[in-house]
């Protein structure tokens, strides 16, 4: 199946759930992308002792996982993209939503 996660929130066990789930769904052999938007595109390097969510989107990047990350809500910020999690648009977001099976917004 193809899943397509949108992931709005950088609240640390909100985050570390919705990468874990894409990380799951991944080693069950789905076909994951993930679109950041809004205060989500913070997680690449939040950390918790708890809640490890860059773990989890370093686990993600090394299967092979798609991170996209909304330009506007990066520069709203003042971020750039990164390797792992580069600048998209809403285009981006809609082709992600079109190309999936089902989508899931954490």
């Amino acid at each position: 199946m193809k899943l397509g996660l949108i992931i709005e929130t950088k609240e640390f066990e909100k985050a570390w759930n919705a990468m874990r789930f894409a990380v799951t769904a991944k080693k069950q052999g789905h076909d994951v992308k993930v679109f950041l938007m809004g205060e989500g595109v913070e997680i690449e390097d939040l950390t918790h002792e708890r809640f490890d969510v860059a773990a989890q989107v370093s686990a993600f990047d090394e299967m092979g996982g798609e991170i996209l990350a909304c330009g506007s809500c990066l520069i709203n910020r003042n971020m750039g993209g990164t390797e792992v999690c580069p600048i998209n648009t809403m285009i981006d977001c809609i082709e992600m939503v079109e190309w999936a099976d089902k989508v899931v917004t954490f």
